[in-house]
């Protein structure tokens, strides 16, 4: 069968399901508007130029071939105000990538909330407040975007938001992790119902972070941080019970059995499971409290997404990865990773994107907790690098992976 041409693409109907392996990149769409001392906001569009370049960055992005493109919305510069929504520059991309060809699955939430949502996560209204969000943009782009990820690694989230206090609202240890899981699963569950509400044609692609773990030098006993990794996706799909893993972790926190029940009757199933994995931290080791990244490369990619069929039976994808370092580096885990995917598939593993994320470089998160400029927190992990001219303006380059990523895709076609 040939491959549809990139306009038609768009519109196939469940195009995750027609048996070939879909390539796509992602553009790194963090969000952390929240400042104190000591910690600046963080919108990498903002650091990376992209507001300026993001005609530029998408035809790139198609240039490459990539069939779908991860991309986020800035909700809280959409949504200045409480249920007031500013859509000018989300038009103007929604056009763009339509013209383009370019599916995009759209990243409603990573990491960030809007200003005006006080406590953010914690807020009583959140998980409704982000569900009407998400139901406003379901709605003005149906037909042009229906592919959706309700939010982005809430591992994650619950890990710099709830256990370590790095990012707001600052909650730390366990019983923080799970207050901010609750929230996030929560929110999650009421997003992809009012998104199915007015889109019934949408698709529902589930993204988290990876993790895994090399010694016995835990900082938590290793069934528990094994099973947490899981946890949002146990929860949305109403997978917890009393018969769970996690349920006495849950209820020693204050989880009732009334929230658990709710999760229960309202689960809600993607249609894809999205795996973030990085092959040089990922998987890390704890020596003296310090978190030490591991190599892993294709064998913990492989460990993941089995992993994760085994336990759901539902499509996978990767929907990161990358490598950090040389260009050459870079190639070489392009295609490795790429042959392990292809791999699995003649195995008969339901693997059915491949993502390359960031497509172009990003600023470091902990550029939040310092006065060094952006370009002194760059990491080169993409296709394309990102060169400051005397201009001040940051400059797209290509490079060899972005011409190897072509072949692949091409290859793939």
């Amino acid at each position: 069968m040939s491959r549809p041409s990139r306009k038609d693409a768009v519109s196939t109907p469940n195009w995750m399901n027609d048996g070939r392996l879909h390539f796509g990149v992602g553009i790194e769409d963090t969000f952390v508007p929240q400042e104190r001392v000591g910690a600046r906001g963080i919108d990498e569009y903002a650091l990376t130029q992209h507001y300026e370049h993001w005609r530029e960055d998408l035809s790139l992005a198609a240039e490459a071939g990539a069939e779908y493109l991860r991309w986020g919305i800035p909700w809280y510069l959409v949504e200045r105000k409480p249920g007031e929504f500013d859509w000018r520059w989300i038009d103007q991309v929604a056009e763009h990538s339509r013209s383009l060809g370019l599916r995009i699955v759209v990243d409603l939430m990573h990491y960030g909330t809007p200003l005006w949502l006080e406590n953010q996560f914690l807020n009583a209204s959140y998980p409704e407040r982000v569900a009407s969000y998400a139901r406003a943009v379901a709605e003005r782009y149906a037909g042009t975007w229906d592919d959706f990820t309700p939010l982005n690694e809430p591992a994650i989230n619950a890990e710099y938001c709830g256990e370590r206090g790095i990012w707001p609202p600052y909650l730390s240890g366990q019983d923080g992790w799970v207050k901010i899981m609750m929230a996030l699963a929560r929110g999650m569950v009421r997003t992809q119902q009012e998104i199915l509400a007015v889109n019934p044609a949408a698709r529902i692609v589930s993204v988290d972070a990876g993790f895994r773990w090399e010694g016995d030098d835990l900082p938590l006993p290793r069934e528990l941080m094994e099973e947490r990794r899981f946890l949002s996706l146990d929860l949305t799909m109403g997978r917890v019970d009393d018969a769970h893993a996690l349920h006495g972790y849950l209820t020693g926190h204050g989880v009732t059995e009334t929230e658990l029940e709710w999760f229960r009757a309202n689960a809600v199933v993607p249609d894809v499971i999205g795996v973030n994995y990085y092959p040089g931290f990922t998987t890390v080791r704890y020596v003296d409290g310090a978190i030490l990244p591991v190599e892993a490369g294709t064998l913990g990619l492989r460990d993941l997404l089995t992993l994760h069929v085994d336990r759901y039976g539902l499509p996978v994808a990767v929907t990161e990865t990358s490598r950090g370092g040389s260009v050459e580096s870079r190639v070489e885990w392009l295609e490795q990773s790429v042959a392990e995917i292809e791999s699995l598939r003649a195995d008969g593993l339901p693997v059915v994107g491949y993502t390359w994320f960031p497509f172009f470089t990003l600023v470091d998160w902990l550029y939040r907790h310092d006065l060094k400029t952006p370009d002194e927190w760059f990491i080169h992990m993409g296709l394309v690098d990102l060169e400051r001219g005397p201009d001040r303006v940051l400059a797209r380059r290509k490079t060899m992976a972005f011409d190897r990523f072509q072949a692949v895709t091409a290859a793939g076609s």
